[in-house]
């Protein structure tokens, strides 16, 4: 298929198909929810239906998995796209028979994040609300059912807004996957016009930020978009998110050796989530080579949240999953082949 029916109406999808019969639309867009992919296997369309769309179609699907990497807790998925654009997307597991999908919202990234790796591709280009919600589907066909979603692989979401708002509601459809708004999480590096938009409206998503440092100098040395929005813009943005939805923020905290685990960096820290409630998620870099950071040691860890506790700030420790396939936070990035057609 050259786009996927999974963000559209069943309107849409009888017009796009030319369907003789509206019902059909939703016995299609059901068949594909549960995993049916090849119209000739959708037996209670006509077999003249099935094999005319056949005839069009190789799937119902509209990008390919053309790659695939494992490790114990997460399953990683290289998708190749309509354009040649390839992208990653995780299903992470907590070991407990719960499964997160962790889906990407751009081509690349152009936030240029120092530590991360999608930012040493660049900005290729928005995906489009079906290529994101496709991504879900391709993690379901997996073999697990699927409960929560966050938006931290590739790309600022914020940033491709319409489309990922699209998406999501897709994602939330009551006779579709049906997952709730409040199992979904959408992160940011901290893009002030995409946090207001989502202020505006009433959709109650989880709102994580990737803070990385509460201290500008350092923050704008390793995240370029705090040269346009400081923290004082980002902490006006934030305050206004929560009057407004009510609900605790995570501060994603990647920690970096020698860079942002001092006394400083946590007093820092304190002061900037006054006001806010919210959690600091503590999360270990995860190596790339060539970025020039270094992992923090166990030692390093324990005397940074010794800090933080002394300073009643709320934390959780994230231990990655996946970082033996690249698949760990700020591990994912992938080479475009726009000469490759499907």
């Amino acid at each position: 298929m050259k786009r996927s029916i999974l963000t559209d109406s069943y309107e849409d999808i009888a017009k796009n198909l030319k369907l003789d019969k509206p019902f059909q639309a939703k016995i299609i867009y059901h068949a594909l929810i549960s995993g049916i992919t090849e119209f000739d296997r959708i037996t209670s369309l006509p077999k003249a239906l099935r094999e005319r769309l056949t005839d069009e179609y190789d799937s119902l699907l509209a990008s390919k998995v053309i790659n695939t990497a494992e490790s114990d807790y997460a399953v990683k998925l290289a998708l190749l796209l309509q354009d040649g654009s390839i992208i990653e997307c995780v299903r992470l597991s907590d070991g407990k028979g719960r499964y997160t999908a962790c889906l990407s919202s751009q081509v690349g990234c152009a936030m240029g994040c120092a530590f991360c790796n999608t930012g040493t591709m660049g900005f290729i280009r928005n995906l489009e609300s079906y290529e994101i919600a496709e991504q879900f589907l391709q993690l379901s066909l997996l073999g697990e059912e699927i409960s929560h979603i966050v938006f931290m692989g590739m790309g600022e979401a914020l940033q491709n807004f319409t489309a990922a708002m699209d998406a999501i509601k897709a994602l939330h459809r009551e006779d579709g996957f049906n997952i709730s708004y409040r199992r979904m999480t959408i992160s940011t590096s901290g893009y002030v016009p995409g946090i207001r938009r989502l202020t505006e409206i009433s959709v109650p998503l989880r709102l994580a930020v990737s803070l990385v440092s509460a201290d500008d100098k350092i923050r704008s040395d390793i995240m370029r978009i705090n040269r346009t929005y400081p923290l004082s813009e980002l902490k006006s943005a934030l305050l206004s998110f929560q009057h407004h939805q009510d609900k605790r923020i995570t501060f994603e905290y990647c920690m970096l050796s020698g860079v942002n685990m001092d006394r400083e960096s946590a007093e820092k820290l304190r002061s900037f989530m006054k006001g806010l409630d919210a959690i600091v998620n503590l999360i270990p870099w995860n190596p790339v080579e060539g970025l020039g950071f270094n992992a923090p040691s166990e030692s390093e860890i324990h005397r940074f949240t010794d800090m933080l506790g002394s300073l009643g700030i709320k934390y959780t420790i994230r231990r990655s999953k996946g970082q033996n396939i690249a698949g760990a936070c700020g591990q994912l990035a992938t080479k475009t082949r726009r000469s490759i057609r499907q």
